[in-house]
């Protein structure tokens, strides 16, 4: 069965493959399409991907209110920030950037669920509400452009028991889980207790605590 995903690298004369200088490390960024969705979603590489340690990555969805406007209703944004900082710590590792806003219903539907938790459902309830699914985010992509960015075994940083599943029903070795627990507040405690209860995610009770 064809890939659902193909590298720009390989279209064209010019690959949209660059180099990408970060406050948190000069990284190289490499596009991936989607042919189902007509989405790009990126890569974001530090370092050599051959060592002897699984390589510490992190799948990210697309938040823009968390990751580009600062939303303190989620931890996105927190996280994305706290992950490029640990690649940046151990010196590789690789960042995969998927569009799935809104754990995978777009962001118009999310934004309709937030206005359904402001009158009290939570946000489990409110995609169901909208007649969503409560997490409709696919892993398989990501699979691919780990594969293709030449990473088969990694340490993963994430809370999300179903990342984790899916990632290795699609061939890639997760031999290690590390907790992911940043910008924990007021605004978006009941979020991550909900996730915590409702869909499995892992956090502590110290970690939503702050301690």
């Amino acid at each position: 069965m064809p890939v659902s995903v193909h590298s720009l690298f390989e279209i064209g004369d010019i690959p949209a493959d660059a180099r990408l200088p970060t406050e948190h490390g000069d990284f190289r960024i490499r596009i991936f399409h989607e042919d189902e969705t007509g989405f790009d979603h990126v890569a974001l590489v530090l370092g050599d991907m051959s060592g002897p340690d699984p390589v510490l990555v992190r799948v990210h969805s697309e938040c823009l209110t968390g990751d580009a406007f600062g939303s303190l209703r989620c931890d996105c944004g927190a996280q994305l920030d706290s992950a490029l900082r640990q690649i940046q710590g151990v010196g590789w590792g690789c960042l995969v950037y998927l569009r799935q806003e809104g754990r995978g219903i777009g962001l118009h539907a999310k934004i309709q669920a937030y206005n359904l938790q402001d009158r009290g459902a939570d946000t489990i309830e409110a995609n169901l509400m909208l007649g969503h699914p409560i997490d409709a985010r696919d892993y398989k992509i990501a699979s691919e452009m780990l594969e293709a960015v030449g990473i088969d075994t990694v340490c993963l940083l994430t809370n999300n028991p179903d990342k984790i599943k899916q990632l290795m029903k699609h061939g890639i070795n997760v031999v290690e889980r590390m907790p992911l627990v940043a910008g924990v507040g007021i605004d978006n405690m009941e979020y991550l207790v909900t996730k915590v209860e409702k869909m499995g995610h892992k956090i502590s009770d110290d970690a939503l605590n702050g301690n």
